[in-house]
């Protein structure tokens, strides 16, 4: 069957609705994979700039949201080897912003939300990933390791993990997080 210029146009548009609709569902998912909101954001803007430049390697009757997930997740992961490799840069004009005693670490530290965001942060990839895709976004374990691409008994086992580690840092327990 031969696609005509007008229906590979039609597809196009078609795709890139569902990719805005998909949006808030991206972004949660780009933030939980994420250190800082921005950093977040920038993923974002990364995973559909490659959407939308490789639209055609899309699969029609696959799943666009698993490949647009699979796309930021993949992104996530070359930047940290790449960070790995170069070590971390800091602005300099974002230097002066630091806080340079505990007060705002202590206030941070009192609150819930502050210990499960750096037990985000801290976790490894693997399990943030699969907390992002099931706690934030909703998915199952049977559509998250349609996701990610592995097998289900790897999801239960990393969210046990992961909730594990979520609950020894809300508690005030990091170093128990560690060995969950």
């Amino acid at each position: 069957m031969t696609v005509t210029n007008a229906q590979h146009a039609h597809q196009t548009v078609d795709v890139r609705s569902r990719i805005v609709a998909f949006l808030p569902r991206l972004r949660r998912f780009c933030h939980a994979l994420a250190s800082t909101p921005d950093q977040g954001d920038d993923l974002l803007q990364e995973t559909v700039e490659r959407a939308l430049a490789r639209v055609e390697q899309w699969q029609p009757g696959t799943s666009l949201e698993s490949w647009m997930f699979r796309i930021a997740r993949n992104i996530q992961i070359d930047k940290f080897r790449a960070q790995t490799v170069r070590g971390i840069s800091v602005d300099i004009d974002d230097v002066h912003e630091m806080a340079g005693d505990d007060v705002l670490a202590s206030l941070e530290a009192r609150s819930d939300l502050a210990a499960a965001r750096a037990a985000m942060a801290a976790m490894p990839q693997e399990q943030r990933e699969l907390l992002a895709l099931v706690v934030l976004d909703g998915q199952s374990y049977k559509e998250a390791a349609e996701t990610l691409e592995i097998p289900i008994g790897t999801v239960m086992s990393r969210l046990a993990r992961a909730r594990r580690f979520v609950d020894a840092h809300v508690n005030r327990q990091p170093q128990e997080a560690w060995s969950a």
